[in-house]
């Protein structure tokens, strides 16, 4: 008798944002990933990913700060995603050697300085 009712199907459905939510942030790091991938070079490239990720990071806690959730329903939310960005971003950090860093930045700031007249 409940089954049929519009409303309790309407009311007890599984939310799609978790899903929505990991389609956008999973596109935000696929597409700049493979661009670093194929521009980059390979000594440079998990220093750079690791900054990608802390910047997604970042994005997604303050969108979820200023969102501010009434009640946690045990969904995933913002903070999740900003703290597996984070999780990640140190992965990426440590598996990346320091002085792949320093040369990351090295190049960035020789690439500025060409570009100036």
């Amino acid at each position: 008798m409940l089954a049929s009712s519009r409303n309790w199907i309407m009311r007890n459905a599984p939310s799609l944002e978790p899903f929505g939510l990991f389609a956008l942030f999973g596109a935000l790091t696929m597409f700049p990933a493979i661009l670093m991938i194929r521009v980059l070079e390979p000594e440079i490239v998990l220093p750079a990913f690791s900054i990608l990720l802390f910047a997604e990071a970042a994005v997604a806690a303050i969108v979820a700060h200023l969102i501010r959730p009434q009640e946690h329903n045990g969904n995933i939310t913002w903070w999740d995603f900003a703290g597996a960005f984070t999780f990640m971003g140190c992965a990426a950090a440590i598996f990346g050697e320091p002085d792949q860093a320093a040369l990351f930045f090295e190049e960035e700031a020789v690439a500025r300085s060409s570009s100036r007249p």
